[in-house]
Order: C-alpha cells, then sequence, then structure tokens
C-alpha cells in the first residue's frame, strides 16, 4: 500500500515523467489512475506551459514589432554592438568563440544525438520525441522566422565573424534554448531537492545567457535577436514539453 508521502508526489508531474519505472508502452510514469481531480482540473505542468508559451510569444511579438518599426530597442542594438567591438580583445575573442560553438549545429547535433541515444536505452520514448521535435523544429522554425524578417547582420569594417545569412532572430541562441531547455526539464524530472533544482535551472539559464551574448559580442547578432530567440526558443520548447506531458496524461488517465 502506497504512503500519503507517496500519493502527494504522483500529483506533481512531471517529476515521475522520469521515474525509474516504466509501464509496459515505456512511458516513465507515476500512476495517475486514481486521481480523479486530474480528470476535471488541468495540472500543473499544463498550466505552466500555457503560461510560458502565451508570455513568450507575447514577448516576440513586441520586439519583432520594434524591429519592424525601428523602435528605441533598434538604437540600444546598434549602441551595445558597437560598444563591445571597440573593446574587444584577443582573450576575450578566443573565450567567446568557444561559448558560441555550444550552439552550433556540429555541436547541438551531437549532444541530440547522445542525449536521443541515452532516451531511447533507457526506453524514455516521451523524452526522445520532446528533444526531436523541440530541436529539429525548432531549427526549422527559426529559419522560418529568418526569412520573414530578412534582417541584415551587424556590420563592421574588421569583423570578427563573415556571415552573410539573415540576423533575426539568432539561430545559436535559439538552439542553444531548446537544447538545454530540454536537457534541464530532464534533470529536473529527475530530482525533488530544491538545491538542485535551482541549480539546473541557474546552469541552462547560464549557458544560454553566454551563447546570446557570445553572439553580441562577436558581431553575428543584435541584442534583439538574441532576446527574440530566447522569447522564440522558450515559446516552442513549452509546446513541444506541454504536448509530450498532455499526451502522458491522456494515456495514463485511461489505465
Amino acid at each position: 500500500m502506497d504512503s500519503p508521502g507517496r500519493k502527494r508526489r504522483q500529483l506533481f508531474l512531471p517529476v515521475s515523467l522520469s521515474n525509474e519505472r516504466t509501464d509496459r508502452n515505456v512511458c516513465p510514469t507515476g500512476s495517475v489512475k486514481n486521481h480523479s481531480s486530474t480528470k476535471s482540473f488541468p495540472s500543473l505542468p499544463l498550466l505552466a506551459g500555457v503560461i510560458v508559451f502565451t508570455l513568450m510569444t507575447l514577448a516576440l511579438r513586441e520586439i519583432s514589432g520594434d524591429i519592424i518599426n525601428q523602435e528605441p530597442l533598434t538604437s540600444a542594438d546598434a549602441q551595445l554592438s558597437t560598444w563591445l567591438h571597440a573593446r574587444g580583445s584577443p582573450f576575450l575573442t578566443r573565450a567567446m568563440l568557444v561559448i558560441t560553438s555550444l550552439g552550433a549545429t556540429v555541436t547541438v547535433t551531437l549532444i541530440s544525438l547522445v542525449l536521443g541515444f541515452y532516451f531511447l536505452w533507457r526506453r524514455r520514448f516521451f523524452w526522445l520525441a520532446a528533444l526531436v521535435s523541440s530541436v529539429l523544429g525548432g531549427a526549422l522554425l527559426n529559419r522560418l522566422l529568418k526569412y520573414v524578417f530578412q534582417r541584415p547582420r551587424p556590420h563592421f569594417d574588421d569583423s570578427i565573424l563573415k556571415l552573410t545569412s539573415y540576423s533575426f532572430p539568432s539561430g545559436h541562441t535559439m538552439m542553444a534554448t531548446v537544447l538545454y531547455g530540454v536537457l534541464a526539464a530532464y534533470l529536473l524530472s529527475k530530482t525533488e531537492n530544491l538545491g538542485m533544482r535551482l541549480m539546473v535551472i541557474l546552469s541552462a539559464s547560464m549557458l544560454i545567457a553566454l551563447v546570446g551574448f557570445s553572439r553580441i559580442y562577436l558581431g553575428a547578432h543584435y541584442l534583439s535577436d538574441v532576446l527574440g530567440a530566447m522569447a522564440e526558443g522558450l515559446a516552442w520548447l513549452s509546446v513541444c514539453l506541454t504536448a509530450m506531458y498532455s499526451v502522458w496524461r491522456k494515456r495514463n488517465l485511461r489505465v
């Protein structure tokens, strides 16, 4: 017989999504079939997903509107890029090139493959679906938005990087957001320890922020490109994770 503490923990998914036990269809889960309240009210992860998607979509809309209308944000873009470019140093440039590689296509692909094989090996098929949809779908969405806005990249006579593709939103930042966001979500689902959860959130946030800053420092993007990519990435990530959880929840409520 389950203890009261055990039953309480099962209500706060998605922690149970990565429980070491799996059902016959390889869906990591704690049982929810005895919780009739879950059939009447949306659970916390679903509500959080809707809130994040709504807020990030609105943020992306505001940022893109400022760019289109040449509002003050674009002036701040140019000033920050010029200021950082004038204060560059060989050491900082080398460091930023290493950091920016964490959002590069090759790095993201390699990490995604390793993580994907791990999910496959551990039979975490729902997390595998979340990873593939987040990373692959995010890459396609970012490319689409670049062609929609067609914003030129920052230009300097002595540019560090020579790039010809469009600038908004930042592809490196977008991919870092969805990849390390999925990884953070999985690690969060593995622990209920508050200290560990805070460490995971702070580490993922810092990693994404550093990749974004490196793109501005290297003259590849403006600040608004990076902020827009973060909003885009979080919105798309919330869609993928919420969809995964919704399917898992619906399936387990039928058990």
